[in-house]
């Protein structure tokens, strides 16, 4: 008994096609998690917290420099 099968280029155009809109998808949740990653880098940094942190860098720096 044999089986029709469906040629591999019918099965392959089909697939490409259907599965267009995923990019995009994923270009957009991508776009979103940046940009939530940014808005609370940003809060972070602006705060307190950040501005404690940037200082202790900073003078850290300096110090294996040694200038300050």
């Amino acid at each position: 008994m044999r089986t029709r099968r469906t040629p591999l280029t019918t099965r392959g155009s089909t697939r490409r096609t259907d599965e267009r809109g995923i990019t995009t998808a994923e270009y957009a949740v991508g776009t979103a998690a940046g940009a939530g990653l940014a808005g609370l880098l940003y809060t972070l940094l602006t705060g307190g917290f950040g501005n404690s942190l940037l200082r202790t860098l900073f003078d850290h720096v300096l110090g294996l420099l040694g200038i300050g």
